[in-house]
């Protein structure tokens, strides 16, 4: 767990999502899941979001859990024990009349949810947080509202585009992984409609993915030597050009390009044929060409316990594996799974990247990497 300069555990700051969702539902079963058996500094964390807000709802949802509104991270830890700590959104309040309908998203609500995010970005950015997991968004309302983003990979890339990177050869993402017990999935398009994928597809993009999954598995996984499986992207990664080019033309150069720059790629591999639990133990993470191809695979072997990692940041970033769930928002039904592994996700990424790069400042040459 990533500590602070006076070695105190830093605590996570988690988003509010969707207000409609299953978002405060699955925290405040994530927080029950945690605090029941609290030991100071222990996967603690606060929610960034309207106290107002998050009272009325917890009404509504007929929750006993109580919360106490912080004014500063570092006030978490003490709260957590008995209480869920929310930390107020730096905006004006919501209208006092304001009730969350479950199942109803609604724009009035997009600011908020937008401010939520930015706000854990920039603690996370200001090292008084260990990093943030995002709770589902409904990516249609921020949209209609003027959000121009298609997703939180891109917002948070956007966020974070000026920041620096320890060491010379980290490539930067965003990247999204999709992370399992037993299979993590990259996908090189993420929310790009079908009928646009190939023409998204370039050698370059394949090859800067790739080497910042291999990087992260690295710095935040522990892997010593990375090993991906590349897919192609016609069926039977194309058959030699008699079911499309682009496996030959566009993603085995970008293989080659990265076999020589060390990074050890193989493929393109027919997808229908790599995710069984043989080939899986074969690569340390898949590269697939679209969001379907690989997020189908990791939610199918592991629905309820995969995280959503956003790569190639300068913070980190996890979230569940699913949406905002709004056929069963409100009916005290969601499974929080996903999210406490996401929250443990994010705690050991942040222990081991802080070692990582404490080491390689320490490195005389300043900690150059490829």
């Amino acid at each position: 767990m990533e500590k602070d300069t006076a070695g105190k555990p830093l605590p996570l700051a988690l988003t509010m999502g969707e207000p409609a969702g299953i978002g405060l539902e699955i925290t405040l079963k994530a927080w029950h899941h945690f605090a029941t058996s609290y030991t100071p500094g222990s996967h603690h964390f606060f929610l960034v979001d309207d106290p107002v807000r998050v009272a009325k709802a917890l009404r509504q949802l007929g929750s006993p859990i109580r919360i106490s509104t912080i004014g500063d991270p570092a006030e978490a830890d003490d709260a957590f024990r008995k209480t869920l700590p929310v930390l107020p959104l730096d905006m004006e309040p919501l209208p006092a009349d304001t009730a969350t309908v479950f199942g109803k998203p609604d724009t009035s609500t997009a600011q908020a949810v937008i401010t939520s995010i930015r706000q854990a970005v920039e603690l996370a950015l200001e090292g008084k947080v260990a990093g943030l997991v995002t709770n589902p968004i409904q990516k249609k309302t921020l949209i209609d509202s003027g959000f121009s983003f298609p997703g939180h990979t891109e917002y948070l890339g956007e966020l974070t585009k000026d920041v620096a990177l320890p060491g010379q050869g980290l490539v930067r993402g965003p990247v999204m992984l999709l992370a399992g017990d037993t299979l993590r999935v990259a996908p090189i398009t993420v929310h790009t409609p079908l009928a646009k994928v190939p023409e998204e597809l370039t050698t370059q993009r394949i090859a800067d993915v790739a080497i910042v999954v291999a990087q992260s598995l690295v710095r935040d996984f522990g892997v010593s030597k990375p090993r991906l499986a590349v897919s192609g992207l016609n069926p039977h990664a194309g058959e030699g050009g008699a079911l499309g080019l682009e496996d030959d033309h566009v993603i085995a150069p970008a293989i080659a390009w990265l076999r020589q720059h060390g990074v050890d790629a193989f493929g393109p591999l027919p997808a229908d044929t790599m995710f069984h639990e043989e080939a899986r133990a074969q690569y340390h993470a898949a590269i697939t060409m679209y969001h379907d191809q690989g997020l189908i695979p990791v939610k199918t072997i592991a629905f309820h316990s995969a995280s959503n990692i956003t790569l190639g940041l300068p913070i980190i970033r996890t979230s569940p594996d699913h949406g905002t769930g709004l056929d069963i928002a409100g009916r005290n039904i969601a499974r929080p799974d996903s999210l406490i592994a996401s929250i443990r996700m994010a705690n050991l990424m942040a222990a081991r990247r802080q070692a990582y790069d404490a080491a390689l400042t320490s490195r005389p040459d300043g900690g150059g990497t490829s």
